[in-house]
């Protein structure tokens, strides 16, 4: 079943060099096939409760094939994007009735 990798910035960027460090290496790793981003820091419409600073949403067939993709290159290079502002990222199911 589909899976939903999201990362919430929670706020601003508070260390500009490990954001850039993160870019610089997250181009160097080579994109999974399996990945489809969906949404990357775009616009956003608040409904509910306070916005976060920015949101990601990639998507794989599975959730082992999200928790592969986390685990493997990208988890080193995440490093630096944890350090550079505050994050909460997860994993979720998609619905299949």
């Amino acid at each position: 079943m589909v899976a939903y990798v999201i990362f919430l910035r929670e706020s601003p960027i508070h260390t500009p060099a490990e954001m850039a460090e993160y870019q610089r290496k997250g181009q160097l790793n080579p994109r999974d096939p399996k990945m489809i981003p969906l949404a990357v820091y775009g616009p956003q419409i608040t409904l509910e409760g306070e916005a976060p600073d920015g949101a990601v949403i990639l998507q794989f067939p599975t959730v082992e094939d999200a928790k592969a993709w986390y685990n493997g290159p990208y988890k080193e290079t995440a490093l630096h994007r944890q350090a550079a502002a505050d994050y909460r990222g997860f994993i979720i199911e998609g619905y299949q009735p």
